[in-house]
């Protein structure tokens, strides 16, 4: 069963955004939009998103503040995020954005064959995690049916002896 990936594009810019859904647009992908880090909490709230990239610099909260906010929330704390920034490349700026949660960073201008190669493989790693978690459910799921059927068997077998 195929499931569609929700990536949530994160800039205070418009034409970013549109550039991004230009380069990410994909059959099985659901590509959501905020311009605002509230605005992609709010989103984050309501949506199972397997993927964020998420601009650095942005007004009111930034995306620093944004990671760090997914990071302390339960729903949200093993989202992969991918910082898109057109600030400095310098390791203190960088190392930030990995304290702050991040699983990659890409700098602007964005190179297109980069872009969608890392995000391809953040999605696939999303999917089969997925996958990991529908067969761990499906093996507790016998467990308990296991588990059920023995204790039924041992029921029978102890409630119809001793009564001789």
């Amino acid at each position: 069963m195929m499931i569609e990936q929700k990536l949530l594009l994160v800039d205070d810019q418009p034409a970013n955004l549109v550039s991004l859904e230009a380069i990410l647009e994909e059959e099985g992908r659901v590509l959501l939009k905020a311009e605002s880090g509230q605005a992609a909490l709010r989103i984050m709230l309501r949506e199972d998103i397997s993927l964020v990239l998420l601009d650095v610099q942005m007004p009111g909260m930034d995306g620093f503040e944004v990671a760090e906010l997914m990071r302390q929330r339960k729903d949200t704390q093993t989202i992969p995020i991918i910082f898109v920034t057109a600030i400095s490349k310098e390791k203190k700026y960088v190392f930030k954005g990995y304290q702050a949660g991040a699983v990659d960073y890409l700098f602007k201008p964005l190179d297109p064959l980069i872009l969608k190669s890392k995000v391809n493989f953040f999605l696939e790693l999303d999917r089969q995690r997925r996958d990991l978690l529908a067969k761990l459910k499906e093996a507790q799921a016998h467990r308990a049916a296991y588990e059920a059927e023995k204790a039924r068997m041992q029921r029978e077998r102890g409630g119809g002896s001793g009564t001789s």
